[in-house]
């Protein structure tokens, strides 16, 4: 059965991003985002269970949005203002719906990165 699943590490200080929020959209065909979920991450930077799975897992286009300075800003990091990274958005696929897509963040107050994890 596949499912989404996300992870946010946080360079900066190296460790997980615990309590930073993230917002699930589904893209409709016209690029209109409609929210499916909203999470705030765990103690290890996780959801506690998949975003998506069974019959939720469609085929489409999906936007994960991570609130990047309103995380570092609540650990009292000192940003810009306005904060170099604000929100975060991930716009990304979902092809095969019996596939496994979690999608990590590695962030800092001013850079991320991302891949298709396993």
């Amino acid at each position: 059965m596949g499912k989404l699943t996300t992870h946010v590490l946080d360079t900066a200080h190296g460790c997980p991003a615990a309590g930073m929020a993230v917002t699930l959209f589904r893209l409709d065909d016209d690029g209109r985002a409609q929210p499916l979920k909203a999470i705030t991450l765990n103690h290890d930077g996780r959801a506690d269970g998949p975003l998506l799975e069974g019959d939720t897992l469609q085929v489409g286009r999906y936007r994960l949005v991570f609130a990047v300075s309103a995380y570092f800003a609540a650990r009292g990091t000192v940003q810009a203002d306005p904060p170099f990274l604000g929100e975060v958005p991930l716009d990304f696929g979902i092809a095969d719906t019996a596939a496994h897509y979690h999608v990590p963040l590695l962030a800092s107050p001013w850079s991320y990165s991302t891949y298709r994890g396993s």
